[in-house]
């Protein structure tokens, strides 16, 4: 049955539709209300906001740690301790132990000051995880004393885009949000108990899981030990306090200490001064280098030069500059070479020296780790005025540029150091000048992992070619001098590089773990047929011996004997020399 409207019913209907808002409005009021729910969030955070009591708050967030930054740990513990269906228990109680260890340092901590250290270690955590999970890094005492030393050109070389992004969603915003929360207050001896009580179930499971697997904890910890520095942020802030505290126990005010002990001239059938370069390398690795075997033209100049002898089983002291240099210089040798006490003892350039050897140090790195606090030293980079300046860092002829003058003043007995800058990453592209860009496509980023495997390699390439023309003009200065002088050039890289073989980049892994790229370096030694006869060695001797394993520890024994000296801790089963000098004496 139809109905009918009332004329006052149907009034009240078109007033009501003439004031509804039309699409325009509603949008308009829409976006009032967005804009004002928004307002009102940000004030709340402003103002701050509740956050869980203590116990609670930092076991979240060390299971956020546990699992959201510790991709590159739980990828390493899993290469390695996969076995199967077996290996879930174990994995299960190692996330009981990563979140207990970690939340125990937190609770450890009182109230007031939980939130800025948990911020702040938000931050660490970022930043670490970023460089474990994109380069491979092993954040222990040597790679965090790298950090300490290392220089501005260096830092720039790693910020890149994808750093500063990662730091701000994982550091930044999670730091703010912890600074701006507001933490529930109960009395100290309320929260004691309630810590003691967490803390004694968590401990008792960690407990009960690394028994149940006590076989997988045994492999883990004595074969695996390098992987527990990817854990963060108690690996990085471990190594730290670690680092603070060995160079509390080592520094050194007294006078030094000289091992060698005392120096005795040895006779030298010769009459003329020595020269000798001693290029201290950066980056290269064995694997690289034409003269080694490598099936690319990386050292087609050098191949071409007579009396120079490849030793290609060659080791480095340790797969950092910050270790390897102060080692190279060290009577000491890798076995017992300890960094944190080498500032106490005399080195290599000290005791010759001493004995009237005038030394040099040229550095065209990030300095000499403390190897040439004592003897003349020139430190080039940006802010040298010369045309190989051009990037971060000079080009390595720009050590070469006043040498020919330098050797022209020389009288006495000479040893010059070279410290290269040679093949540094990640920014590899940037080692060369452009016309030694050899072998394209090349890597122009420092985010190497953007890059394809074959243009990391090129640009490596090219760097190892262009260390490759510095030692051949080396050479060739040494040749010229060869009237005047007894010449030899020693050359040895610090350490070697990985170019992502196996998910690894650059270096400064633990020495046990490390790969053989970031252990097996180019040695090089070249001859004048002067310097020979003043140290009677036969060349064919010396040729012969190339495959012989070598390592740093020759480097110290060979230059002390070649300078005409010898001390009680002279090793001729050290020096370079000493078995083809019995063959050309014989």
């Amino acid at each position: 049955m139809p109905t009918s409207t009332s004329p006052q019913r149907l009034d009240r209907s078109r007033e009501l539709a003439r004031r509804a808002p039309s699409l325009p409005e509603l949008l308009i009021q829409s976006d009032a209300e967005t804009a004002g729910a928004l307002w009102r969030g940000l004030r709340r955070f402003w103002t701050g906001f509740a956050l869980p009591e203590p116990v609670s708050f930092a076991l979240a967030v060390s299971l956020i740690w546990a699992t959201f930054y510790n991709a590159e740990f739980w990828r390493l513990t899993v290469e390695a301790m996969w076995h199967g269906a077996s290996s879930i228990a174990f994995l299960g109680t190692l996330v009981v132990v990563a979140v207990t260890v970690q939340a125990t340092l937190l609770l450890l901590l009182p109230s007031r000051w939980l939130k800025a250290v948990i911020g702040c270690l938000f931050i660490v955590a970022a930043a670490s995880s970023y460089f474990c999970f994109e380069y491979g890094a092993i954040l222990n005492q040597d790679m965090l004393r790298n950090v300490v030393e290392t220089d501005a050109a260096e830092v720039r070389g790693l910020i890149t885009a994808d750093f500063i992004a990662h730091l701000l969603v994982f550091g930044v915003l999670p730091a703010l949000i912890v600074f701006r929360g507001r933490m529930p207050r109960s009395g100290w001896k309320a929260q004691l108990k309630r810590r003691g009580a967490v803390l004694a179930i968590a401990w008792a499971c960690v407990v009960l899981g690394v028994f149940a697997t006590s076989a997988n904890y045994a492999v883990f910890f004595r074969q695996h030990k390098p992987i527990r520095y990817t854990l963060v942020p108690v690996a990085p802030l471990s190594s730290t306090i670690a680092l603070v505290g060995a160079n509390f126990r080592h520094s050194h005010d007294g006078p030094l200490l000289d091992p060698g002990g005392a120096v005795q001239r040895v006779g030298v059938a010769s009459s003329r001064p020595l020269l000798v370069f001693l290029v201290v390398g950066e980056t290269a690795r064995a694997k690289n280098f034409q003269l080694g075997g490598y099936d690319r033209a990386t050292n087609p100049r050098l191949k071409e030069i007579p009396g120079l002898v490849y030793f290609d089983q060659a080791t480095s002291c340790g797969t950092s500059t910050a270790v390897s240099v102060p080692c190279m210089f060290s009577v000491f040798g890798r076995a017992h070479f300890d960094l944190g006490k080498s500032g106490a003892y005399l080195n290599l350039l000290d005791t010759l020296a001493g004995a009237g050897v005038d030394v040099e140090w040229r550095d065209n790195n990030a300095g000499c780790k403390g190897v040439c606090s004592r003897a003349p030293n020139t430190q080039y980079g940006p802010s040298t005025k010369s045309a190989y300046c051009v990037n971060s860092y000079c080009f390595d002829e720009v050590m070469l540029e006043d040498l020919s003058q330098r050797v022209d003043a020389i009288r006495r007995d000479t040893v010059i150091v070279f410290h290269q800058i040679g093949s540094h990453g990640p920014a590899y592209s940037e080692r060369y000048p452009p016309e030694f860009e050899i072998f394209k496509p090349v890597c122009r980023s420092s985010e190497l992992q953007r890059c394809t495997v074959e243009e990391v390699r090129n640009a490596y390439d090219n760097s190892i070619a262009y260390t490759d023309y510095v030692l051949s003009r080396q050479i060739e200065i040494l040749r010229q001098a060869s009237d005047r002088f007894d010449t030899l050039l020693l050359y040895a890289s610090d350490h070697g590089e990985s170019l992502g073989e196996h998910g690894v980049y650059l270096h400064g892994m633990p020495y046990a773990f490390a790969p053989e790229d970031q252990k097996r370096v180019p040695f090089i030694m070249w001859t004048s047929s002067a310097f020979r006869n003043r140290m009677g060695v036969d060349d064919r001797c010396l040729h012969n011996g190339s495959h012989r394993e070598v390592s740093h520890d020759n480097l110290y024994h060979t230059l002390l004997r070649v300078a005409g000296l010898s001390n009680q801790v002279y090793d001729p089963k050290l020096d370079l020399l000493q078995a083809c000098r019995s063959v050309a004496s014989s």
